[in-house]
């Protein structure tokens, strides 16, 4: 069961002590308070966790400073689209707006290489009015013996130079809870030029020490990747282990499902199932065309399959695109045969724009139909 109390009530306000007092009275019943911060507003939850079948939705509606109580029926408590749940959809993060009703792209490189590339993919984002962007720093591989990824080495000129062409977050992957730590010092000691946006790939999705490590930080916002080979509701699950620590910035990823099913692509194409993550959860989906189709391959209408995947994504209502670009394909050490090019970036953010609007059309269409 979740309180949401009053916007602006304050903990220091005597009706605030006195609905906390009655709550620790409550048998068998454990809190938890979260609170967001708005331009305009604080709103406070109270997460009320046990044997909360019993409590009446009227008593607790009539608890001093409580505005509205959601009753919680499904697993994920705190990102959960709850019965009769309407609350906001979407979080901040330095500027830039993350939720259910808009879309962000992250073009850049799978894996840093140098900064001379790092600073022609910054060139050309500010060039196309884009502020957001991946960066590897931190690569998990498959073999032993493939590239790791530069690692902390590269985090001072990734950060500077996204600060010199107003990149805004930078989506990283960590693989390790000193990663956190790493990201957060260079940023420090560059000045806090950017933002980053951690990423949990889809190896540690069900690595629930470094979740529990990562949701405990909330400086940061994730990006969780969809799990090799389980089911949408463990990687949800995944999810909420961060929430429940106390990170509910949270965007989750679809990148496609390891199985030779989706031969010849990478992985099969999971973008289906980004309005399903939209109603059961309150997280905005990200789609990674990139992974899921793994290849440069042209369909007989002259579009790319990257392209094609992309706007299957975006149409279903995607908020976020992981896409990976390189400008010398070539020369980049991890995914390079994969990569778009520069020369392509404009074209590609065309293409989602036009698939957005697509969206946008067919919400209305059934907006229209429904109110008749």
């Amino acid at each position: 069961m979740i309180l949401v109390l009053s916007p602006d009530t304050s903990p220091d306000s005597a009706e605030y002590r006195q609905l906390l007092d009655h709550l620790a009275q409550l048998p068998k019943i454990k809190t938890r308070i979260h609170q967001e911060k708005g331009a305009q507003q604080i709103l406070t939850e109270i997460y009320l966790i046990g044997d909360t079948a019993s409590l009446s939705l009227e008593d607790m509606e009539s608890l001093p400073g409580v505005e509205r109580v959601v009753r919680v029926s499904q697993e994920y408590r705190v990102l959960g689209r709850h019965k009769d749940d309407h609350r906001p959809t979407h979080f901040e993060y330095n500027g830039v707006r993350f939720g259910q009703d808009n879309v962000n792209v992250f073009a850049g490189l799978c894996a840093v290489d140098n900064p001379e590339h790092v600073e022609l993919m910054m060139k050309g984002l500010k060039e196309h009015g884009q502020v957001c962007t991946r960066m590897g720093a931190y690569k998990p591989r498959t073999s032993p013996y493939a590239f790791q990824g530069h690692g902390k080495a590269c985090l001072p000129y990734v950060f500077e130079l996204a600060g010199k062409y107003g990149i805004k977050v930078i989506a990283m992957e960590v693989t390790h809870e000193s990663h956190v730590d790493e990201i957060r010092e260079a940023l420090k000691q560059t000045g806090n030029p950017t933002g980053v946006m951690l990423q949990i790939g889809t190896r540690n999705t069900q690595n629930f020490e470094l979740l529990k490590i990562v949701g405990r930080q909330r400086e940061f916002p994730v990006l969780l990747k969809r799990g090799f080979g389980i089911t949408l509701d463990e990687s949800l699950n995944a999810a909420e282990y961060l929430a429940s620590e106390g990170n509910r910035n949270v965007v989750f990823g679809l990148r496609g499902m390891k199985t030779n099913m989706g031969d010849p692509h990478r992985n099969l194409v999971d973008f289906a199932h980004v309005p399903v993550v939209k109603r059961l959860t309150r997280m905005p989906v990200c789609v990674d065309p990139s992974h899921s189709v793994g290849t440069r391959n042209r369909a007989p209408d002259g579009i790319l399959e990257i392209f094609h995947a992309t706007m299957q994504g975006v149409i279903a209502g995607a908020n976020m695109v992981l896409v990976d670009f390189h400008p010398a394909p070539t020369k980049a050490l991890v995914d390079g045969p994969q990569a778009l090019l520069m020369e392509e970036l404009p074209l590609f953010l065309e293409c989602v724009r036009n698939a957005r609007e697509a969206y946008e059309k067919n919400v209305r269409l059934m907006g229209e139909a429904r109110h008749g």
